[in-house]
């Protein structure tokens, strides 16, 4: 299934970038670190659901499928705008 092959290396990504801001947090000021707490919020619900998708005994709808994937895009994205405020 390339759709679970792609959210999983998505998920990778994000593990990835995710570790590397946390690093990077603590000199960070207020306002971005609100922005972080949702991302964490987005990050937690992203990976149960990739966990219910991964679990082959229950069968995914391509809809859900995809509702995970923009989930995934919204976190890269926001973990991309985090990246760039904390690297300036």
């Amino acid at each position: 299934m390339e759709l679970h092959e792609d959210l999983t290396k998505l998920s990778e990504t994000l593990k990835q970038q995710r570790d590397e801001i946390r690093l990077q947090l603590h000199l960070a000021g207020a306002d971005l670190k609100d922005e972080w707490e949702e991302s964490e919020r987005k990050w937690g619900h992203f990976k149960d659901k990739l966990a219910e998708i991964v679990d082959e005994s229950k069968e995914t709808t391509a809809e859900f499928l995809d509702k995970t994937r923009i989930v995934g895009e919204e976190l890269r994205s926001a973990y991309k705008n985090i990246h760039r405020r904390l690297s300036s």
